[in-house]
């Protein structure tokens, strides 16, 4: 797998990507004022959230799979789905690194934050790029495209910041 498949997922795992970066979004939001001064369990609370839902995933999947194709699946059926939900976990690793960093003290608690949160609503706009150059969209498809993910990321910023005033 390359970096930039890692990151910003591929055409198999495009889903889990923007999956991903909805539940970091989701955290984010819900857990950056709760846990402002203690940035590691935000990072905690970040990796085990994007990790449980992987499993969840990965599970929920391997027994889809198994009863669509009438058999328990073999390794190498399992290992694909496992390798295609990896995006989920790979769509937190950029924040929790951000988030981590917070925690250390390297970077100021509220800018840990705030980064995180780019780099998430970042990575909706590619994902929303992304798959408008696959389609082949006119100039206006494309940013149209990019605009509805956008604004289901920001849509949970100005969530946070509701809820947070």
């Amino acid at each position: 797998m390359k970096l930039g498949e890692l990151v910003l997922g591929s055409r198999h795992s495009i889903a889990g990507t923007v999956y991903g970066t909805i539940v970091v979004l989701a955290v984010l939001a819900e857990g950056s004022d709760a846990y402002a001064h203690e940035l590691w369990r935000l990072d905690v609370l970040l990796v085990v959230t994007s990790f449980v839902l992987w499993v969840a995933h990965v599970y929920a999947h391997g027994l889809g799979e198994s009863m669509s194709l009438g058999h328990r699946l073999d390794i190498p059926e399992f290992r694909t789905i496992v390798v295609r939900e990896f995006s989920i976990l790979a769509a937190a690793l950029a924040p929790a690194v951000v988030i981590g960093l917070g925690a250390l003290h390297v970077l100021e608690a509220r800018v840990a934050v705030w980064l995180a949160i780019g780099i998430a609503v970042t990575a909706l706009a590619v994902e929303g790029a992304r798959y408008a150059r696959l389609e082949r969209l006119t100039t206006f498809g494309t940013l149209f495209t990019i605009a509805l993910n956008l604004a289901l990321g920001l849509a949970i910023v100005l969530l946070k910041v509701a809820v947070a005033h």
